[in-house]
């Protein structure tokens, strides 16, 4: 079954169901605060090896003490798809799990 861009209204109800996340320019996104530069380290490189199982990278930027990325799905002409949907709620899961600040 082949990738399709998710309509708008497909957006937004999936996005009611992680919060923090957002759309915008076309990829979904969300930042991350975490309690040190070194947990923020590993909740990326925690991000990146779910990335590399999935097949599907983000724009992951790593800051003092914060994650931030950015995704779509470039082969579909840079749209939202299931798969977006599905490597942020791993993400959310992992930073649950890293102790990200609310």
């Amino acid at each position: 079954m082949a990738l399709a861009p998710l309509s708008q209204q497909e957006i937004d109800d999936r996005l009611a169901e992680l919060p923090g996340w957002e759309f915008r320019d076309d990829k979904l996104s969300r930042s991350y605060r975490l309690g040190s530069h070194f947990a923020a380290a590993a909740l990326a490189v925690h991000i990146a090896q779910v990335q590399d199982e999935l097949d599907h990278h983000s724009d992951l930027t790593l800051g003092y003490n914060s994650v931030k990325l950015s995704v779509n799905t470039h082969s579909v002409g840079g749209a939202v798809t299931e798969k977006d949907f599905g490597l942020a709620g791993r993400v959310e899961a992992l930073a649950k799990a890293h102790g990200v600040r609310a």
